[in-house]
């Protein structure tokens, strides 16, 4: 059975991006070191600190689905068809993905599901036993609320944006998480991973 883990860069006060969805410096810590770390299939290479790398490589090659908010994949333009991470990706929207991507990215291994509770599932069936990240903001707070999340992962910066996308969306009432059971620090980044009590 897949877990379901939850994750984002997010600033000291909780949020993921800007109102305008820039990220300002909560992306700064990628490209400040001298160890490289490879996200697969997308290709994507970033520079960090050599303690940052023993953290984000593991985690990004555990990853099987993602699953993304519409908003995400338009802002994207659906990463050029290449999952950020792992082998697929889930986007929850109610309407198709754009004809003229979809005939641009014929191979892309994108799926679509109408809410965030199918769109979990369907990455799970895909997952099989493998992890499935679900980005953090609206359509991850929204299963954080169904109670479909297992593992809470952030990459905390140096930062107080002061406003902006928050990490758990409109998430609302309390929930009890395990102590953490990774703590890194890293150059301008601390990496913290929890697991949801249940």
């Amino acid at each position: 059975m897949a877990r379901v883990v939850m994750h984002a860069v997010v600033s000291l006060d909780g949020f993921i991006a800007r109102p305008d969805d820039s990220v300002g410096p909560l992306f700064d810590w990628y490209g400040n070191g001298d160890t490289e770390v490879v996200a697969t299939p997308s290709g994507w290479r970033f520079r960090v600190s050599p303690a940052s790398a023993g953290y984000v490589q593991p985690f990004w090659d555990a990853i099987s689905v993602t699953v993304i908010g519409r908003h995400l994949f338009d802002t994207t333009d659906g990463w050029d068809g290449k999952p950020a991470a792992g082998d697929a990706l889930v986007v929850v929207t109610h309407r198709p993905l754009p004809e003229a991507w979809l005939a641009e990215h014929p191979d892309a291994p994108f799926h679509t599901a109408g809410s965030v509770e199918a769109a979990i599932a369907l990455a799970g069936e895909l997952a099989g036993d493998g992890l499935v990240c679900v980005t953090a903001g609206d359509v991850g707070g929204q299963a954080f609320s169904a109670g479909l999340v297992d593992e809470v992962a952030m990459d905390v910066a140096p930062v107080v944006l002061g406003e902006g996308v928050r990490y758990f969306g409109d998430h609302a009432g309390t929930v009890l998480l395990d102590d953490p059971d990774q703590v890194v620090r890293g150059d301008r980044v601390l990496h913290l991973h929890y697991t949801v009590r249940r």
